[in-house]
């Protein structure tokens, strides 16, 4: 079973009305529509907006309909200024710019007590995406995505996180899932199409672009499923 997730309705609509077979059903006031798409089972759940959202239907992914493969698609904000609205980045690796614990001698986005930081996306899945983006005439980069609880409009704040970091684009659930696919041994993957620059165009920019930039990850990740071996 392959779990695709998306944070709001405008990142899903696609995968939800290209399902065959679709049954809904509610965990946690979640809802999950599995089906069959490019021949293979999914699930598909809208997990809203943040990390916690994220990490519970991570969990609900792996345990209750024993996902072995989670994709995370959306939509992001660009850190590189190499990005331009709709191009794709496909994580190579994930982390939270908001974990701080270096108060207590831990790395700036390190889960304290433990050796996890940056969580490293399916070399598989990677390859199967930038493979996809070449067939799909996509500008994609292999990069890394930063997950907060923050939708960012401050040009500096995004300038030093992109730094300290060196993030590609920024997001409020790619890290999430992928801390909880890590634990869980599930491989995992990250398609962000970006939306906005996170600067104080970004909420224009997001509700603009959001359609469009949605139905690339689409393509890719529809091109993904096709390809990948259950």
């Amino acid at each position: 079973m392959i779990g695709i997730m998306g944070a709001v309705n405008e990142e899903l609509e696609l995968y939800i009305h290209n399902l065959s077979n679709s049954k809904k059903s509610t965990y946690s006031g979640f809802d999950f529509y599995s089906g069959t798409l490019g021949g293979k089972d999914v699930v598909v759940v809208k997990s809203g907006v943040g990390k916690v959202n994220s990490g519970i239907c991570s969990q609900i992914l792996i345990d209750r309909f024993n996902a072995s493969t989670v994709i995370f698609t959306g939509v992001a904000g660009a850190l590189n200024p190499e990005l331009e609205i709709e191009d794709l980045v496909i994580s190579k690796d994930c982390v939270q710019h908001d974990m701080d614990a270096t108060g207590l001698g831990f790395e700036k986005g390190q889960i304290p007590f433990t050796e996890l930081r940056f969580f490293k996306a399916s070399e598989r899945l990677r390859k199967l995406a930038l493979s996809a983006a070449k067939k799909t005439n996509l500008r994609a980069i292999d990069g890394r995505v930063l997950t907060g609880d923050q939708f960012l409009t401050d040009k500096t704040k995004a300038s030093d996180i992109k730094d300290e970091f060196n993030g590609d684009c920024v997001d409020m659930e790619g890290a999430a899932m992928a801390q909880v696919c890590t634990l869980n041994d599930v491989p995992f993957l990250v398609i962000k199409s970006i939306s906005d620059k996170a600067d104080h165009s970004a909420e224009i920019n997001f509700n603009k672009f959001c359609k469009t930039a949605a139905k690339n990850s689409f393509m890719i990740v529809n091109e993904i499923i096709k390809e990948l071996e259950m």
